[in-house]
């Protein structure tokens, strides 16, 4: 999974029409996805910014719609601060959903997180293949 990929945060089609790779924009951790406001919980404007922006990489992609997927994500981090993985999922994946790629993130079977090397930044290659 992993290899050399440019810095560019513009989607790009790669393969045959059952996979596709598309390079994202760093997202916020989990820790800075939601705000409280009063009694609401809401997604933050770190969140919502990073939400917008993969909606508009995505834009005019042919979606999956309900398939069943394999997900992996190489994650080149911005710097080399101590992260957890898992807490960067969250913002890709409900950005790709909202995005319209796929209908929900429900229908990933298989998940693949690894951790590459830094770029300035930083940056996710994600490939997304039916099942």
């Amino acid at each position: 999974m992993s290899g050399d990929h440019g810095e560019s945060e513009k989607c790009e089609r790669l393969g045959n029409r059952r996979s596709i790779e598309i390079l994202l924009p760093f997202p916020p951790s989990v820790n800075q996805l939601w705000r409280r406001v009063g009694a609401r919980t809401i997604l933050s404007r770190a969140g919502r910014l990073y939400r917008d922006r993969v909606t508009e990489l995505l834009a005019g992609m042919e979606p999956f719609g309900d398939a069943r997927l394999e997900v992996e994500i190489l994650v080149h981090p911005p710097d080399r601060r101590r992260r957890d993985l898992d807490n960067l999922t969250k913002a890709s994946l409900d950005a790709i959903v909202h995005g319209g790629l796929i209908d929900d993130d429900s229908q990933i079977d298989r998940l693949v997180l690894e951790r590459g090397q830094c770029k300035p930044g930083g940056l996710l290659v994600v490939t997304l293949r039916r099942r």
